[in-house]
């Protein structure tokens, strides 16, 4: 039995031009032959946390998981117990409305000091524009400029960011454009981060749901948050931006998408890194947002997220010394996996990241803000 399991997995990965204790970056290396019936039986949830349990490695796992998902090997292994249970639940189920709050306290509120090491010196954990950047620092600040100059931001507007991180759009839009800024975040320790040092910036943020938000806004921005609405409540999202941006304003959407409407949604990811995530498709963003708004940009720089993540992981790497005695082997393993994995995925085109320009009426001339 155990010889027809790793049968069926040496032959999968061929299809990706991989090989089981082969000597190229991307081949895979097995520790414990129990993996392959795991694989099986649990697909991707399993072949994570065979990883996280050290029964497998590869020397470069962006490269395993480009060439994986590539060749569409999660299609293979993807109609199981594990991946049926988890599907059942987004379908018949809506956690993000139950409990909006769970994402920041499982992923957000995981440790200040892991983001610090890991992300750049603003602390943005949204992907970099790196079209004339040479380091992480750089396109972050490239991007975050990118974001005012789109929205026609100017000084003594106000702007609202929905899902705001550390604060990291909101200090860049008042110091460099003199702008008033407001968040609103589910994490606890972003907002007692933002509070700690905001310094005398004009920012206010608010630890509440985004269906919480009151008031008029001369702008709206939201990066890297869209991904936590869930399809059941893209609608109601959209609603809640129209009705707090002012007449004139505009709305400017940062979210990684798919060209495919599914249910589907990675089981290892789901568990470990993002509860009730869900990556959103541009048709279903269109439907929400039918109706309400003009759109007048759609720009993707997808491949900048690869840059991004592999940045990120060398820094998380370098500085892993530091953080291993708080945070243990396992977690070492898993947020590599987490990291590298999601790099593969996007250098393969399979999922994209776009930043979409909306506004109420039609800016007047059309929009000129790339």
């Amino acid at each position: 039995m155990e010889s027809r399991h790793k049968k069926y997995v040496q032959d999968l990965l061929k299809k990706a031009d991989i090989e089981i204790g082969g000597t190229r970056p991307w081949d895979m290396v097995v520790h414990d032959e129990r993996l392959y019936k795991r694989v099986i039986s649990k697909g991707s949830l399993g072949l994570g946390e065979a990883y996280m349990d050290g029964w497998w490695d590869v020397k470069e796992l962006d490269q395993f998981f480009h060439k994986a998902i590539s060749a569409g090997l999660g299609k293979e292994i993807e109609y199981n117990f594990s991946s049926l249970f988890v599907y059942l639940t987004s379908f018949l189920s809506n956690g993000q409305k139950k409990n909006p709050f769970k994402v920041g306290e499982e992923h957000y509120d995981t440790g200040n000091d892991l983001f610090e090491k890991m992300l750049d010196k603003r602390m943005v954990y949204t992907c970099g524009y790196w079209k004339d950047a040479d380091s992480l620092d750089k396109a972050q600040e490239d991007k975050l400029d990118m974001v005012c100059r789109k929205i026609g931001l100017s000084s003594g507007q106000s702007v609202l960011d929905i899902g705001c991180g550390w604060g990291s759009y909101l200090k860049f839009a008042a110091e460099k454009y003199g702008a008033k800024g407001f968040g609103v975040t589910v994490s606890k320790e972003q907002a007692q981060f933002i509070e700690s040092n905001k310094g005398n910036l004009p920012i206010n943020v608010f630890l509440q749901d985004y269906k919480d938000v009151e008031g008029k806004f001369d702008h709206v921005i939201s990066l890297g948050m869209f991904e936590h609405v869930g399809r059941k409540n893209y609608r109601t999202y959209m609603e809640k931006a129209r009705e707090v941006l002012s007449d004139e304003g505009v709305f400017l959407l940062h979210t990684i998408g798919k060209d495919k409407s599914s249910v589907s949604i990675d089981p290892w990811i789901e568990k470990y890194i993002f509860p009730h995530g869900f990556i959103p498709s541009y048709k279903e963003i269109a439907e929400a947002a039918d109706g309400l708004f003009v759109m007048e940009d759609w720009h993707n720089f997808g491949p900048d997220y690869d840059k991004t993540l592999m940045a990120w992981f060398h820094n998380f790497d370098k500085h892993w010394p530091e953080l291993k005695d708080k945070y243990g082997d396992r977690f070492y393993r898993m947020w590599k996996y987490y990291l590298l994995s999601c790099a593969g995925a996007f250098r393969s085109r399979k999922i994209e990241l776009w930043q979409i320009v909306f506004s109420k009426k039609g800016i007047p001339g059309g929009f000129k803000g790339r």
